[in-house]
């Protein structure tokens, strides 16, 4: 039975919960790149509350509190079992008198966060229908001097060389696409979406904010990747499978089922050349 495209926009953050942990992680090098930037931008000491937007897991909210450690730090999110995973992250690393979670919904709960030092909203942005609006009640909750950090955009995440061996050249660039008219219909379903060009400089500054740099940091996982990674992209590919059901070709989605199957020579789980490079460019603005 083929399914609505409405269906397959719906995102179970519950069922995701373990793929964006691993994610994270293997992320962190990255991460603790990007944190140590801000570091030089606000000095540690001056900082004393965070809020992590879109905490997910919390695997970025503890890397906060370690890159700030005078700081408290607030995982905002609005998947309870997300808020859970971070709350026991925080308790492992012996952070938990510092790390707080909150579920809220932006930018409805936005004023009910409290004021804070430096904001951190990695990937969650594109998941806020009304932008403007979220972007307007950060500068709110910012203290004077304090600084907002978006992470949005930068490049796709790759994993194969452009030809596999198996079907057309190109399968990545072809799955790129569809994720991206994917992507448009995500964001016209959330409740008070509105189009908005993706400057963000721009979109800070109309919020009040006084724009500052941008700088983009690159993940780095060349071939051959440990078991780890091999199961993570496993486990994104098999997201994609289901995600574009419909909106791929039949000889690509073949090449998919093929991708994912462990006992295909061809497959993730085997082959010598998978990989994982990807950079997210992070966005900063002041209070003036």
């Amino acid at each position: 039975m083929t399914r609505n495209h409405h269906d397959t926009t719906r995102i179970d953050w519950a069922e995701m919960a373990p793929m964006l942990e691993r994610g994270a992680e293997l992320g962190i090098p990255l991460y603790r790149q990007a944190a140590a930037w801000l570091g030089e931008l606000t000095p540690p000491a001056t900082v004393r509350r965070i809020l992590d937007v879109g905490s997910g897991p919390g695997v970025l909210t503890t890397l906060l509190a370690q890159t700030f450690p005078y700081a408290d730090v607030v995982a905002v999110d609005a998947a309870p079992p997300l808020l859970e995973r971070a709350r026991a992250r925080a308790e492992r690393l012996g952070l938990a008198d510092r790390v707080q979670t909150v579920c809220a919904e932006l930018p409805g709960d936005v004023a009910t966060l409290g004021e804070a030092d430096l904001i951190w909203a990695g990937n969650a942005l594109h998941h806020i229908g009304d932008q403007r609006a979220a972007l307007a009640g950060f500068a709110r909750l910012l203290r004077p001097g304090g600084l907002v950090a978006l992470v949005e955009g930068g490049l796709t995440e790759r994993h194969l060389p452009r030809d596999i061996g198996l079907g057309r050249p190109g399968l990545e660039s072809r799955v790129e696409a569809a994720r991206a008219e994917w992507f448009t219909e995500m964001r016209a379903e959330l409740p008070g979406a509105a189009r908005e060009t993706e400057d963000w400089r721009a979109l800070l500054a109309a919020a009040g904010l006084t724009p500052g740099g941008a700088r983009s940091f690159l993940l780095d996982i060349p071939a051959p990747v440990t078991p780890a990674v091999r199961e993570h992209l496993h486990t994104v590919f098999t997201r994609t499978r289901d995600a574009l059901e419909g909106r791929l070709a039949d000889d690509d989605t073949a090449v998919l089922d093929r991708l994912l199957d462990p006992e295909d020579p061809q497959g993730l789980a085997r082959r010598p050349d998978v990989y994982l490079l990807a950079a997210h460019t992070v966005h900063t603005a002041r209070r003036g």
